[in-house]
């Protein structure tokens, strides 16, 4: 597919899927515009993608703030003049047991993880709207379908973002605005390395850029939902489970990465000093 002339904005762009789903928005000719945390990770996709790309452009700040998520928008429209892709990617790990988080993680990981994507959304309908049509790609986890030990936040806001999506698919019929869900499953990114506890998954990871695939096919296929990878065995399996035997299912998590005594018994002594969760 030809995307010159076509304005992309990709949030959470600056390493692992959302840089290189930029990359390769840039390469098949698209004014890219990435958005992150870290301006100085930006600046070094701003030279890659304008190398194939030279009106690209990106802005550094936090998505967990609604007022610079729906300025992302308005930057673009101002900037480029129209959005014709986005791309919702932000996310924030929460690796950790239930009993070591707060409302305070929750909260954050919501801001981050599913209320970005809420507002960069509701910011862009309107232009897109406007313009006619527009695709939004919102970027999801296999989490979402069946939650990890120790993912009982971040699969919560990948639920949400995923309801979300589905609900868009029958409220947009007839504007012309196309929503896709992408569901990945283990990718090698920086995540994997800012968990705040230990991994118990051992299996392979894929590299990233097959999520910039499903991406891409998402959008000039009208995909409404992409799981990557398609046909990893671990995958099928949990997902049959989650349908067939969900009992089986929560004990294999139960003996895959089990709560440790001691956790719980720390947790109960907090609470008997009359602690909340993630109070010391």
């Amino acid at each position: 597919m030809d995307y010159r002339g076509r304005v992309v904005v990709i949030t959470g762009a600056s390493s692992g899927i959302g840089w290189v789903t930029a990359r390769a928005f840039a390469r098949r000719g698209a004014t890219v515009m990435g958005v992150a945390r870290r301006a100085e990770r930006l600046a070094l996709l701003l030279d890659e993608c304008r190398a194939d790309s030279p009106d690209s452009s990106v802005l550094a700040g936090d998505l967990g703030r609604r007022k610079f998520a729906e300025s992302v928008i308005d930057e673009a429209l101002r900037h480029h003049g129209r959005i014709d892709v986005l791309v919702n990617n932000a996310a924030i790990p929460a690796h950790r047991q239930i009993w070591h988080s707060s409302a305070d993680t929750a909260d954050e990981v919501m801001r981050v993880n599913f209320m970005s994507c809420v507002w960069t959304t509701f910011a862009a309908l309107p232009a897109m709207l406007r313009q006619g049509g527009g695709t939004i790609v919102n970027v999801s986890s296999f989490a979402a379908r069946v939650t990890p030990p120790r993912e009982a936040l971040y699969a919560a806001s990948k639920a949400a973002m995923s309801s979300f999506s589905e609900g868009l698919w029958n409220d947009l019929a007839g504007s012309g605005i196309h929503v896709a869900l992408v569901h990945p499953g283990p990718i090698d990114t920086e995540i994997w390395r800012k968990q705040h506890e230990p991994v118990a998954y051992d299996g392979p990871t894929y590299p990233p850029e097959i999520v910039a695939d499903a991406i891409l096919e998402a959008v000039e296929k009208r995909r409404h939902e992409v799981t990557v990878p398609r046909r990893n065995p671990r995958l099928v399996a949990a997902r049959l489970l989650r349908l067939l035997a969900p009992a089986l299912l929560r004990l294999g998590m139960r003996r895959m990465d089990p709560v440790p005594p001691e956790v719980v018994e720390k947790a109960r002594a907090r609470a008997l000093a009359g602690k909340r969760l993630g109070e010391e």
